[in-house]
């Protein structure tokens, strides 16, 4: 990734808005990001050509955040342009780690923030900043795109329902994930969905009983919590193609700023990367698992020219998660529901 392409994509993509019609997260950044490392920079100028479309202007701030008065503007949609602004200020004028380090504890109880968008969209950035340091120092544009991405969390900042914090449940993340229960409404959007687990009985057990086994470090069992995520798409991502993505993107994406952290912050990151995986699953997994159909086994070189020829950034995001899967266990099944992924998404 030294070519700077993605720099050049990260400058193109500088004052458009985090998000469009309301809701919809704007997902260019994230799967160039994902294209450009995995091979494909040379082609990612015209996929975003593609995704023009889906593209809004940066928004205006309405009044400046101050470093002292956060706390009310959190999580207030409406100060999104003021959020952008003020992490633009922040990143300007502290070291990039020093600002996520102060702000990660405080953005991680919203982890949920559009839909997870917001933190996917800080782990994506995140990555591309480790990987600008090794040649070298952080590039401008992706220290703004490290800031676009907490400003939309900030502005999007929402609470899963309190979780308990019993004793583990089950050392399996998979097992763990098919006992979490289903929200009643599933008709709605996922504000909505979010909102009834508050009531749903065996919620905070689920979401407070993080699985492991409580001595692994907290990379490792992220790890784990992300492959569960990923293979379970594989009988049950019928039921939302599209959404399930986030059960296994959103920690994942945690898991690439856990490096950046400090060791304090680690337990609070894995729990917080389940609760969203826990919640995703309550809000939108089918009632019955579904076997994967049958096909020739996914080749991993061949993956995210799929993503690409098919241009659904959910599927790309999807395939560059199970890829960093694929590259810690060796899985094949891991490649497999990852084609399949891909498939569903296109035809969703």
């Amino acid at each position: 990734m030294t070519d700077g392409v993605l720099d050049e994509v990260y400058q193109r993509l500088q004052q458009t808005g985090p998000e469009r019609d309301g809701w919809l997260s704007n997902h260019a950044p994230m799967a160039a990001e994902a294209l450009v490392r995995h091979g494909h920079g040379a082609q990612v100028h015209a996929w975003v050509d593609g995704y023009a479309d889906r593209l809004s202007e940066r928004p205006r701030g309405i009044q400046r955040i101050s470093a002292g008065q956060w706390r009310e503007p959190l999580g207030d949609p409406v100060r999104t342009g003021d959020w952008l602004t003020f992490f633009d200020r922040q990143l300007i004028e502290r070291p990039w780690r020093e600002v996520l380090v102060e702000w990660w504890p405080r953005l991680l109880p919203g982890v949920a923030a559009g839909a997870t968008h917001g933190v996917i969209r800080v782990g994506h950035a995140v990555r591309a900043l480790l990987d600008s340091e090794q040649d070298g120092d952080a590039t401008p544009a992706r220290i703004a795109e490290l800031g676009a991405g907490l400003g939309y969390w900030a502005a999007r900042w929402q609470p899963l329902a309190p979780a308990g914090r019993g004793p583990y449940r089950s050392t399996d993340p998979r097992s763990a994930l098919d006992a979490v229960p289903r929200v009643p409404h599933q008709r709605s959007g996922i504000r909505t969905r979010l909102a009834q687990l508050a009531d749903l009985p065996g919620w905070p057990e689920s979401a407070g009983a993080v699985p492991g086994d409580g001595e692994s470090g907290g990379p490792a069992r992220l790890a784990a919590i992300v492959e569960a995520a990923v293979l379970r798409f594989g009988t049950h991502g019928h039921g939302n193609p599209v959404m399930l993505v986030h059960a296994a993107t959103a920690p994942n994406a945690i898991a690439r700023v856990l490096p950046v952290l400090p060791h304090a912050l680690w337990e609070p990151s894995v729990q917080a990367a389940w609760a969203a995986t826990a919640a995703v699953t309550s809000a939108y997994s089918p009632a019955e698992a579904r076997a994967m159909p049958g096909r020739g086994a996914a080749d991993p070189a061949d993956l995210m020219a799929r993503g690409l020829h098919d241009r659904d950034s959910h599927g790309i995001k999807f395939i560059d998660t199970a890829l960093d899967v694929y590259r810690h266990t060796g899985g094949q099944a891991v490649l497999d529901v990852a084609t399949y992924a891909n498939d569903l998404i296109a035809r969703d």
